[in-house]
Protein backbone atom coordinates (compact mmCIF):
# COMPACT_ATOMS: atom_id res chain seq x y z
CA UNK A 1 0.00 0.00 0.00
CA UNK A 2 0.87 3.54 -0.94
CA UNK A 3 1.21 5.18 2.57
CA UNK A 4 2.10 8.78 1.05
CA UNK A 5 -0.73 8.79 -1.12
CA UNK A 6 -2.37 11.64 0.50
CA UNK A 7 0.61 14.19 -0.38
CA UNK A 8 1.72 15.82 -3.10
CA UNK A 9 5.57 15.00 -4.75
CA UNK A 10 8.00 17.05 -2.92
CA UNK A 11 5.96 17.61 -0.05
CA UNK A 12 7.38 16.70 3.36
CA UNK A 13 5.24 14.51 5.77
CA UNK A 14 5.03 14.92 9.33
CA UNK A 15 3.77 13.43 12.26
CA UNK A 16 2.84 14.65 15.67
CA UNK A 17 3.21 11.80 18.65
CA UNK A 18 2.84 12.20 22.09
CA UNK A 19 4.50 10.12 24.71
CA UNK A 20 6.84 9.46 22.17
CA UNK A 21 9.81 8.26 25.03
CA UNK A 22 8.63 4.80 25.21
CA UNK A 23 6.37 2.02 24.37
CA UNK A 24 3.81 2.19 21.85
CA UNK A 25 5.07 6.00 20.79
CA UNK A 26 8.05 5.56 20.21
CA UNK A 27 8.08 2.10 18.47
CA UNK A 28 5.23 4.04 16.09
CA UNK A 29 7.96 6.85 15.93
CA UNK A 30 10.71 4.39 14.80
CA UNK A 31 8.63 2.75 12.19
CA UNK A 32 6.90 5.96 10.42
CA UNK A 33 10.37 6.95 10.22
CA UNK A 34 11.19 4.41 8.19
CA UNK A 35 8.30 5.23 6.23
CA UNK A 36 9.75 8.97 5.40
CA UNK A 37 7.53 11.15 7.90
CA UNK A 38 9.43 13.63 9.73
CA UNK A 39 8.53 13.65 13.91
CA UNK A 40 7.23 16.04 16.31
CA UNK A 41 8.32 13.95 19.45
CA UNK A 42 6.05 15.16 22.73
CA UNK A 43 7.59 13.86 25.78
CA UNK A 44 8.61 14.98 29.43
CA UNK A 45 12.24 12.90 29.19
CA UNK A 46 14.54 14.85 26.90
CA UNK A 47 16.64 12.19 26.47
CA UNK A 48 14.54 9.29 25.80
CA UNK A 49 13.18 11.64 22.70
CA UNK A 50 16.84 12.52 21.69
CA UNK A 51 17.95 8.79 21.31
CA UNK A 52 14.96 8.55 18.81
CA UNK A 53 16.19 11.62 17.37
CA UNK A 54 20.00 10.00 16.61
CA UNK A 55 18.78 6.61 15.51
CA UNK A 56 16.87 7.91 12.52
CA UNK A 57 17.16 9.69 9.27
CA UNK A 58 14.39 12.27 9.02
CA UNK A 59 14.08 15.70 10.34
CA UNK A 60 12.98 15.45 14.19
CA UNK A 61 11.79 18.36 16.53
CA UNK A 62 11.70 17.96 20.09
CA UNK A 63 9.11 18.84 22.56
CA UNK A 64 9.77 18.29 26.53
CA UNK A 65 6.43 19.12 27.98
CA UNK A 66 4.34 17.54 30.81
CA UNK A 67 0.71 17.03 29.43
CA UNK A 68 -0.87 16.71 33.10
CA UNK A 69 -1.28 20.63 33.09
CA UNK A 70 -4.20 21.66 30.53
CA UNK A 71 -1.95 24.82 29.80
CA UNK A 72 0.25 22.88 28.61
CA UNK A 73 -1.72 20.71 26.08
CA UNK A 74 -3.03 24.40 24.67
CA UNK A 75 0.88 25.49 24.41
CA UNK A 76 1.24 22.27 22.69
CA UNK A 77 -0.76 22.78 19.89
CA UNK A 78 0.30 26.80 19.50
CA UNK A 79 3.58 25.77 19.53
CA UNK A 80 3.33 23.70 16.18
CA UNK A 81 -0.34 24.82 14.98
CA UNK A 82 1.59 26.92 11.71
CA UNK A 83 3.34 23.13 11.20
CA UNK A 84 2.13 20.97 8.06
CA UNK A 85 0.84 18.07 10.66
CA UNK A 86 -0.04 15.01 8.45
CA UNK A 87 -0.73 12.67 11.33
CA UNK A 88 -1.67 13.23 14.78
CA UNK A 89 -0.56 10.29 17.45
CA UNK A 90 -2.32 10.73 20.88
CA UNK A 91 -0.29 7.98 23.23
CA UNK A 92 0.67 10.00 26.42
CA UNK A 93 -1.16 8.49 29.34
CA UNK A 94 -0.80 6.06 32.33
CA UNK A 95 -2.94 3.87 34.80
CA UNK A 96 -3.07 3.24 38.74
CA UNK A 97 -3.84 -0.49 39.85
CA UNK A 98 -5.74 -0.82 43.66
CA UNK A 99 -9.40 -0.98 44.68
CA UNK A 100 -11.09 2.86 44.31
CA UNK A 101 -11.43 3.41 47.90
CA UNK A 102 -7.38 2.96 47.99
CA UNK A 103 -5.97 4.57 45.36
CA UNK A 104 -5.13 8.50 45.36
CA UNK A 105 -7.48 10.94 44.63
CA UNK A 106 -4.82 12.97 43.76
CA UNK A 107 -2.73 10.76 41.06
CA UNK A 108 -6.26 9.64 39.80
CA UNK A 109 -7.34 13.63 38.68
CA UNK A 110 -4.33 13.79 37.24
CA UNK A 111 -5.00 10.29 35.07
CA UNK A 112 -8.29 11.81 34.15
CA UNK A 113 -6.53 15.07 33.32
CA UNK A 114 -3.86 13.16 31.19
CA UNK A 115 -5.60 10.37 29.52
CA UNK A 116 -8.94 12.16 28.79
CA UNK A 117 -8.55 15.91 28.61
CA UNK A 118 -4.99 15.84 26.82
CA UNK A 119 -6.42 13.65 24.21
CA UNK A 120 -10.02 15.54 23.77
CA UNK A 121 -8.28 18.92 23.88
CA UNK A 122 -5.59 17.85 21.03
CA UNK A 123 -8.13 15.83 18.67
CA UNK A 124 -10.68 18.75 18.72
CA UNK A 125 -7.86 21.29 17.61
CA UNK A 126 -6.23 19.34 15.16
CA UNK A 127 -8.92 18.26 13.79
CA UNK A 128 -10.73 21.41 13.06
CA UNK A 129 -7.31 21.85 10.82
CA UNK A 130 -7.25 18.57 9.05
CA UNK A 131 -11.07 19.10 8.21
CA UNK A 132 -10.09 22.47 6.52
CA UNK A 133 -7.73 21.19 4.16
CA UNK A 134 -9.91 17.96 3.80
CA UNK A 135 -6.88 15.60 4.72
CA UNK A 136 -4.90 13.90 7.52
CA UNK A 137 -5.31 11.10 10.26
CA UNK A 138 -5.72 11.16 13.48
CA UNK A 139 -4.74 7.63 16.00
CA UNK A 140 -6.39 7.82 19.30
CA UNK A 141 -4.13 5.14 21.48
CA UNK A 142 -6.85 3.51 23.49
CA UNK A 143 -7.27 -0.01 24.76
CA UNK A 144 -9.18 -2.92 25.02
CA UNK A 145 -9.46 -1.55 28.45
CA UNK A 146 -12.22 0.98 26.34
CA UNK A 147 -14.33 -1.95 25.96
CA UNK A 148 -15.13 -3.13 29.26
CA UNK A 149 -15.11 -2.44 33.57
CA UNK A 150 -11.89 -2.34 35.37
CA UNK A 151 -12.11 -3.19 38.84
CA UNK A 152 -8.79 -2.82 40.67
CA UNK A 153 -8.09 -0.88 37.34
CA UNK A 154 -11.39 1.64 37.55
CA UNK A 155 -10.04 4.76 36.48
CA UNK A 156 -8.19 3.61 33.91
CA UNK A 157 -10.81 1.58 32.29
CA UNK A 158 -13.19 4.38 32.85
CA UNK A 159 -10.35 7.15 30.93
CA UNK A 160 -9.96 4.53 28.22
CA UNK A 161 -13.78 3.87 27.50
CA UNK A 162 -14.26 7.69 27.04
CA UNK A 163 -11.40 7.98 24.76
CA UNK A 164 -12.68 5.07 22.25
CA UNK A 165 -16.42 6.11 22.42
CA UNK A 166 -15.26 9.68 21.37
CA UNK A 167 -13.38 8.27 19.06
CA UNK A 168 -15.91 6.24 17.57
CA UNK A 169 -18.74 8.85 17.86
CA UNK A 170 -16.10 11.34 15.80
CA UNK A 171 -15.62 8.78 12.65
CA UNK A 172 -19.54 8.54 12.28
CA UNK A 173 -19.61 12.63 12.21
CA UNK A 174 -17.02 12.57 9.49
CA UNK A 175 -18.47 9.76 7.70
CA UNK A 176 -21.88 11.71 7.34
CA UNK A 177 -19.88 14.83 6.74
CA UNK A 178 -17.76 13.37 3.82
CA UNK A 179 -14.80 14.14 5.15
CA UNK A 180 -11.10 12.58 3.98
CA UNK A 181 -10.02 13.01 7.57
CA UNK A 182 -9.08 9.86 9.06
CA UNK A 183 -9.61 8.90 13.03
CA UNK A 184 -8.88 5.38 14.31
CA UNK A 185 -8.96 3.94 17.56
CA UNK A 186 -5.64 1.25 18.66
CA UNK A 187 -7.48 -1.04 21.01
CA UNK A 188 -4.38 -3.29 22.36
CA UNK A 189 -4.56 -5.92 25.10
CA UNK A 190 -1.41 -5.75 27.39
CA UNK A 191 1.51 -4.22 26.07
CA UNK A 192 5.55 -4.51 27.11
CA UNK A 193 5.91 -1.15 28.29
CA UNK A 194 6.65 1.05 30.90
CA UNK A 195 2.86 0.30 32.12
CA UNK A 196 2.89 -1.77 35.06
CA UNK A 197 6.14 -0.07 36.57
CA UNK A 198 3.89 3.21 36.21
CA UNK A 199 0.74 1.63 37.50
CA UNK A 200 2.25 -0.01 40.58
CA UNK A 201 1.27 -3.22 39.48
CA UNK A 202 1.68 -6.84 36.99
CA UNK A 203 -0.16 -8.03 34.29
CA UNK A 204 -0.48 -12.29 34.68
CA UNK A 205 -1.71 -12.21 30.28
CA UNK A 206 0.78 -12.58 28.03
CA UNK A 207 2.28 -8.93 26.23
CA UNK A 208 2.67 -8.23 23.12
CA UNK A 209 5.81 -6.49 21.72
CA UNK A 210 5.25 -2.87 21.75
CA UNK A 211 6.94 -2.61 18.42
CA UNK A 212 4.82 -5.45 16.83
CA UNK A 213 2.12 -3.75 18.49
CA UNK A 214 2.79 0.04 16.95
CA UNK A 215 3.38 -1.93 13.09
CA UNK A 216 0.08 -3.32 13.13
CA UNK A 217 -1.74 -0.15 14.26
CA UNK A 218 0.26 2.09 11.86
CA UNK A 219 -0.73 -0.26 8.71
CA UNK A 220 -4.07 -0.77 9.88
CA UNK A 221 -4.65 3.50 9.96
CA UNK A 222 -4.01 3.64 6.37
CA UNK A 223 -6.40 1.48 5.43
CA UNK A 224 -8.74 3.51 7.22
CA UNK A 225 -9.86 0.85 9.80
CA UNK A 226 -12.02 2.53 13.13
CA UNK A 227 -11.19 0.05 15.92
CA UNK A 228 -7.59 -2.10 15.22
CA UNK A 229 -7.24 -4.35 17.85
CA UNK A 230 -4.03 -6.46 17.74
CA UNK A 231 -3.61 -9.92 18.27
CA UNK A 232 -6.69 -12.64 17.81
CA UNK A 233 -6.93 -13.62 21.36
CA UNK A 234 -7.64 -9.84 22.35
CA UNK A 235 -9.93 -10.04 19.38
CA UNK A 236 -12.18 -13.06 20.49
CA UNK A 237 -12.09 -11.81 24.29
CA UNK A 238 -13.98 -8.82 23.39
CA UNK A 239 -16.15 -10.24 20.84
CA UNK A 240 -17.33 -13.48 23.76
CA UNK A 241 -17.69 -10.56 26.02
CA UNK A 242 -20.34 -9.20 24.07
CA UNK A 243 -22.69 -12.06 25.19
CA UNK A 244 -21.71 -12.30 28.80
CA UNK A 245 -23.63 -10.68 31.54
CA UNK A 246 -22.31 -7.69 33.33
CA UNK A 247 -21.66 -9.22 36.66
CA UNK A 248 -19.65 -12.08 34.92
CA UNK A 249 -17.72 -9.85 33.17
CA UNK A 250 -16.87 -7.66 36.14
CA UNK A 251 -16.28 -10.92 37.62
CA UNK A 252 -13.81 -12.57 35.42
CA UNK A 253 -12.17 -9.01 34.93
CA UNK A 254 -11.91 -8.91 39.21
CA UNK A 255 -10.33 -11.82 39.07
CA UNK A 256 -7.72 -11.05 36.38
CA UNK A 257 -6.55 -8.36 37.54
CA UNK A 258 -6.58 -9.38 41.33
CA UNK A 259 -3.41 -11.68 39.99
CA UNK A 260 -1.64 -8.64 39.51
CA UNK A 261 2.05 -8.43 42.03
CA UNK A 262 2.37 -6.78 44.39
CA UNK A 263 -1.13 -7.91 45.96
CA UNK A 264 -3.05 -5.43 47.64
CA UNK A 265 -2.90 -5.16 51.04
Amino acid sequence: MDYTRIHKVGDYMQVLITGASSGIGRDIAYYLAELGYDLILVARRKERLEEIQKKVNVRVKIIVLDLLKEENVFALYNQVEKEKIDILINNAGFGLFGTFNKTDLKRELEMIDLNIKAYHILTKLFLKDFMKRDSGYILNVCSSAGFLAGPRLNTYYATKNYVTKITLAIYEELRHQKSHVRISALCPGPVATEFNQVAHGRFHLKEMPSKKVAKYAIDKMFKNKLIIIPGWSVKLGLFLNRFVPWKCSLAITYRIQKRKYPAEK
